[in-house]
């Protein structure tokens, strides 16, 4: 059952609805306004505080240890950037291996190149010159137009990088005054009591807390899976292939099939028939069907229930805000948003447009259910009460005296 925040009574006049809607469309332009425009402060800030949540368990575990609480967050850290450095050295590994591969790769694609030069001066009548100097002028159009934003990428991936290395420290001081941010909420929203704030801020917790252990077991199965399949299809280099497709599930939906493209690209080049790209394609679609279908909802569970469509608005908006970092965030931001929504009454009918359907309406019965239930047994109660309290009654054959006069 939904818990709802109960304010506190306001004897003040009503707002008229026009005033109401004004100041709600002009605080969102603000708010989207200055998401934008401080999005390099803030992007850093948000990741921080999700790796914090994922660091309490840990850290909580080690407090209980009796290790002294900044001991805990230090040691808690050092085991997240480890994970990331091991990570980082078998990428760079693949990598390597990878690049003492490419004279083979090149012969293999410039026999390809060669070979469709020859299917098109034969079927299309087209010259090799002109079909070169086509070739030519699309690829210099491309390099021109992609220019700019290769450069427009790097400046802000060098901002990004040099911001990001104030991640552990945000995550430091969030973990080491978590009970002072607490109060400070409390302090803050004066008009909802502390039980209802602490359930809430509960729930956040349990969301965000779900969704990110769930998150690195599906990228665990799902990487698997990938290189399991294009292990059977002979692709060079299938480990590292299909957990980096694993790894673009933090790119909800679109994700996997990007990670599909590299491998579909290889085996053209390197295998003997194209079959095999269209195979890749075929098993890392089917491996994103169950994971979408089955793996997903299985492990991260209903607590991060956001139906396919609100999850898509909330990508393109998502990327279209804060870009490639966006597009990671979007779906724990809007499942924050949906508990908040759930848990304010004026909010509660956008919670459940932002909910999966089949969640919501069993969410629904269910509270109708107990609502049900809840009146029922009121409703026995009462007679038992209204008996109880009902004065006896007399024998017929009595007859009470008469009052003295």
């Amino acid at each position: 059952m939904n818990s709802t925040l109960r304010p506190l009574p306001d004897k003040d006049r009503e707002t008229p609805v026009y005033l109401k809607l004004a100041s709600s469309l002009v605080a969102l332009i603000a708010t989207v306004y200055i998401l934008y425009i401080l999005r390099e402060t803030i992007i850093p800030l948000a990741f921080s505080i999700l790796l914090a949540i994922l660091l309490h368990p840990v850290c909580a575990w080690l407090e209980v240890r009796r290790v002294p609480r900044i001991g805990a967050i230090l040691l808690s850290i050092l085991a997240l950037f480890t994970v990331i450095v091991i990570l980082v050295y078998v990428v760079s590994m693949q990598i390597g291996s990878f690049a003492e591969e490419l004279p083979r790769i090149t012969e293999k694609a410039e026999a390809i190149l060669d070979e469709t030069l020859t299917m098109g001066e034969r079927y299309l009548n087209i010259s090799r010159t002109q079909q070169v100097s086509e070739a030519k002028k699309y690829l210099i159009n491309a390099l021109s137009e992609g220019r700019a934003v290769l450069l427009n990428t790097l400046v802000t991936t060098t901002g990004a990088i040099s911001t990001f290395i104030l991640i552990p420290l945000y995550i430091f001081f969030f973990l080491l005054y978590r009970d002072f941010f607490r109060m400070f909420v409390h302090k803050a929203i004066r008009s909802v009591p502390n039980e209802d704030l602490n359930v809430l801020l509960k729930k956040i917790y349990e969301v965000i807390q779900s969704y990110l252990s769930g998150l690195f077991l599906v990228i665990l199965i799902v990487g698997v899976l990938n290189s399991i399949g294009l292990l059977f299809l002979g692709v060079p280099h299938a480990i590292f292939f299909g957990f980096l497709a694993g790894f673009l599930i933090l790119i909800p939906y679109i994700g996997i099939l990007i990670g599909s493209i590299l491998p579909a690209l290889l085996s053209i080049v390197t295998m003997d028939s194209p079959w095999y790209a269209l195979g890749v394609i075929g098993v890392m679609s089917f491996v994103q069907f169950l994971e979408g279908n089955f793996i997903t909802p299985h492990i991260v569970g209903s607590k991060v229930s956001v139906n396919p469509l609100a999850a898509i608005v909330a990508l393109f908006l998502g990327g279209q805000l804060w870009g490639l970092s966006g597009l990671i965030l979007a779906l724990p931001v809007t499942a924050i948003l949906k508990v908040i929504m759930d848990s304010v009454p004026s909010l509660e009918p956008y919670g459940f447009l932002l909910g999966e359907p089949v969640h919501e309406v069993a969410e629904e019965k269910a509270d109708l259910a107990r609502e049900q239930a809840a009146a029922v047994k009121e409703f026995k109660k009462k007679p038992y009460r209204r008996h109880r309290n009902r004065p006896k009654k007399r024998p017929e054959g009595d007859v009470p005296p008469a009052p003295a006069v």
